[in-house]
């Protein structure tokens, strides 16, 4: 069947998106030049210039392709929170950050490429404006300030929640990402347990006076 110049164009880009995403998380940004990137698309220096002004659009596109992917309902650490996995079952959310990050690897990578290279340019904008789309989401899942009857007094259930994601997508990235395995001295799924129990009861000895 033969393809519309849409369809050619559209196929194109994912060549080149495909390209630009495998040399991008494997050797950085400004180790990954056009031309590196049009010969692992099978295409021409100048098919990547007419889709893509230059580089940093690439890197750009690629980037906004994750928080895309981020807030869809089938994002794995997002299909644990809507099935109800906050606050009680963390060891489901540790889970899904796994498959997060296993399944977006190379999107995530482009974080730390960012944090490198451009000193956290492209990714500012959206971890500014984090705690509003996780009060957000609690908003909708737990109306009318529900979840505080479930929380420690004087605990905010987004900053709860904030916490979490962060504790288990960063341990979950130094594990997938910089390939460094038991980071805590101890299996993953013992060590989700152990992290879990602390989040959900706290370290100290509840007759512990706390000053």
């Amino acid at each position: 069947m033969k393809l519309t110049q849409g369809e050619k164009s559209e196929r194109s880009q994912g060549l080149i998106l495909e390209a630009a995403l495998q040399l991008f998380s494997k050797q950085g940004y400004r180790g990954t030049s056009i031309r590196e990137i049009a010969e692992q698309a099978h295409l021409s220096t100048g098919n990547v210039y007419h889709h893509f002004p230059d580089k940093e659009a690439l890197f750009r596109t690629l980037l906004d392709q994750y928080w895309v992917a981020i807030d869809r309902p089938d994002f794995p650490f997002n299909k644990a929170l809507a099935a109800g996995a906050f606050p009680n079952d963390l060891e489901a959310l540790a889970r899904a950050a796994e498959e997060s990050v296993r399944s977006h690897r190379r999107h995530v990578a482009l974080i730390y490429v960012d944090v490198v290279e451009f000193d956290g340019t492209h990714i500012r904008k959206f971890y500014s404006e984090m705690a509003g789309r996780f009060a957000s989401f609690l908003n909708k899942r737990f109306p009318e300030g529900s979840l505080k009857d479930q929380m420690a007094p004087g605990f905010d259930p987004a900053t709860a929640l904030m916490l979490v994601s962060r504790i288990f997508l960063y341990y979950f990235a130094v594990e997938i990402l910089f390939g460094v395995p038991d980071q805590l001295g101890m299996k993953t799924p013992a060590a989700m347990k152990e992290i879990s129990d602390i989040l959900r009861h706290g370290m100290l000895r509840a007759t512990m006076n706390v000053k």
